[in-house]
């Protein structure tokens, strides 16, 4: 009693809450005040006991995943195409051999099914799992039909998670507790004994690269780990690359599990048009606010114009660190230009610093601008917006498809994120707006890029009972690309574009090597590549070239074609180090092997 009497206010409060029951330290400070110090006194008299409990923190499932909206899918009856497909992963998997193997099946064919299956198959066998997704908020299906399917077994990693919910992933995967681990490229690190498989979804994303260092490309990791371990590497497209389709065996899914023929696809000339839509495709989107259905419109760049410029003098508005043109957004008020590369912004202008003119104009059409045109024509469908802007919240991404996906009717309007990964059976129209916004991208990948995001796209239409329709608006409708997606027929644009990529001596007949220089003076980043570029006199350079401006610095960039990939890789790396020991302070040299 008298030891008692001298207890403060906050050990009373504190032996008065646990009178209730056990609480952990956090929840008495946060929700009653009583801080740590006042619990480890008690302990001390011995009137409570403080242990350690471990809390295991899991993710909320995949960016909440949207699975209000998709809900719990059983496993499917195989088709003959995925039977036949799972028996050739399940042939090399029986005899622990390394399997490299491209299922290249059209979107719909139910190649996830078959991914479920064979890790079903891997994990009966004791062994472990990895399931790539290229970007894990915009493939929250696959994650969350590999959790529905394995519960607790599946852990998820990705950078969006905090840092203890990825450390405690990870310490799933390290002691056994998970053996299937889904994510974006960083899982092909997950710490999994006896790999039996990896799979690696979408292989045609250039988001498997990583563009920083260390510029790994987690496609040729998940090959070297699945042959380490002798596992089967098993990679997934609608629209293979070129390099997979020469050197892995293709198992073929080609026909959608839901029976139903693929959407048309109609290409629309916009040469002599003026608007951001054409009239069949402003047309389609009015009959399906009639009929209140849902669309998707894929815009190929964000914000709401791509440059602004003075109709008088011509002056372009231009970002002062990074030398390309800014890019005009509405969310803010009065308006902003922003620059996609450096962040920087500034005020919508009213009239011309250079002549005075208040004849500004916009050009391009960006994905806010195209939302509020379809918000006025359209209304009351409701328009709903995917882009970078929208994936800078936590659960932007998520949030946006959930609601579309909730919606009994509506527009999604966006960037190439709209084209892939998600399956709404309601949408019955697809217009991708500008297709040449990739094709005239100077990239040798253009076509493939472009013939991917038309099909990727073709896929997301007409999933439902009421078909759908696909509008590719174009200026150079009479394209190869163009025209073998519109046929649907990935097989005949490989045959031509490998031929191209032949010719041309370009992946996957060729390695390409990239080195940069970057530094405050545009003479020293000139300098430096031209000094790598003397030592590399034996093979193919392209360049030096500069590069535009970027946050500041000037850049310099030279190409290295090679047929011999390890002597071409040691004789850049014996020249950037000689350059590198002798340059001059503030001098940055980069290298990139197969950039993207």
């Amino acid at each position: 009693g008298a030891g008692k009497a001298r207890l403060g206010p906050r050990q009373h409060g504190a032996l008065a809450q646990l009178q209730r029951g056990s609480a952990t330290a956090s929840e008495l400070s946060t929700q009653h005040g009583i801080p740590h110090a006042t619990l480890t006194s008690l302990e001390r008299r011995g009137l409570v006991t403080l242990g350690r409990r471990t809390i295991g923190r899991r993710p909320a499932s995949v960016e909440r995943g949207g699975a209000a909206a998709w809900g719990d899918e059983p496993p499917r009856r195989l088709t003959t195409a995925q039977e036949a497909a799972l028996a050739s992963v399940l042939d090399p998997l029986r005899e622990r051999t390394h399997a490299g193997l491209l299922l290249h099946g059209v979107t719909g064919s139910g190649k996830t099914e078959v991914y479920l299956r064979a890790a079903e198959a891997a994990l009966a066998q004791g062994r472990s799992a990895i399931v790539m997704v290229p970007e894990i908020a915009l493939t929250p299906q696959t994650a969350r039909r590999f959790e529905q399917r394995f519960g607790e077994r599946v852990a998820i990693l990705h950078s969006k998670l905090g840092l203890g919910e990825r450390f405690d992933e990870w310490q799933r995967l390290r002691d056994g507790r998970a053996r299937i681990c889904v994510g974006p490229r960083s899982a092909v690190f997950a710490p999994l004994e006896d790999l039996g498989l990896v799979v690696v979804d979408e292989e045609h994303d250039s988001a498997y690269k990583q563009e920083s260092d260390p510029r790994y490309d987690a496609r040729e990791v998940a090959e070297r780990r699945a042959r380490a371990a002798h596992a089967v590497l098993l990679c997934g497209t609608a629209t293979p690359r070129a390099e997979s389709w020469l050197r892995m065996r293709t198992l073929s899914l080609p026909e959608r599990v839901d029976g139903l023929a693929l959407p048309p696809v109609e290409l629309l000339d916009m040469r002599g048009l003026r608007h951001a839509l054409h009239p069949d495709a402003r047309r389609a989107l009015e009959d399906v606010r009639r009929r209140g259905r849902k669309a998707i419109v894929l815009v190929n760049r964000r914000g709401w114009s791509a440059f602004v410029e003075c109709r008088e003098c011509g002056r372009p508005w231009m970002c002062p660190h990074c030398d390309v043109t800014l890019t005009l957004h509405r969310d803010a008020v009065p308006g902003r230009l922003t620059c996609h590369h450096c962040g920087h912004a500034e005020p919508s202008p009213h009239a011309c610093p250079d002549c005075g003119s208040t004849a500004v104009s916009r050009h391009g059409a960006g994905t806010q601008r195209v939302e509020a045109e379809l918000r006025d024509a359209l209304a009351p469908l409701p328009v709903f917006r995917l882009d970078a802007d929208a994936a800078r919240r936590k659960h932007g991404i998520a949030e946006t498809l959930e609601r579309f996906a909730t919606a009994p009717a509506g527009v999604l309007v966006g960037t190439q994120m709209v084209a892939q990964g998600h399956d709404f059976p309601e949408v019955e129209l697809a217009v991708v707006q500008d297709a040449d916004a990739t094709l005239r991208f100077p990239d040798f990948r253009a076509e493939e890029r472009t013939f991917s995001l038309v099909s990727q796209l073709a896929g997301r239409s007409g999933r439902g009972p009421g078909g759908g329709r696909v509008l590719v608006q174009t200026m150079s409708p009479q394209t190869g690309c163009l025209l073998h997606a519109a046929a649907h027929d990935a097989n005949a644009f490989l045959a031509e574009e490998i031929e191209r990529r032949r010719a041309l001596r370009y992946p996957p007949f060729s390695t390409l090597i990239a080195v940069a220089a970057s530094a405050t003076a545009q003479e020293d980043a000139d300098r430096a590549t031209a000094t790598v570029a003397a030592g590399l006199g034996h093979l193919d350079v392209l360049g030096p070239a500069p590069l535009f401006r970027l946050k500041d610095m000037c850049r310099s960039r030279l190409v290295v074609k090679a047929t011999e990939r390890a002597a071409a890789v040691a004789a850049v790396d014996d020249a950037v180090r000689g350059v590198a020991a002798d340059r001059r302070r503030g001098v940055k040299l980069s290298v990139d092997v197969d950039p993207q």
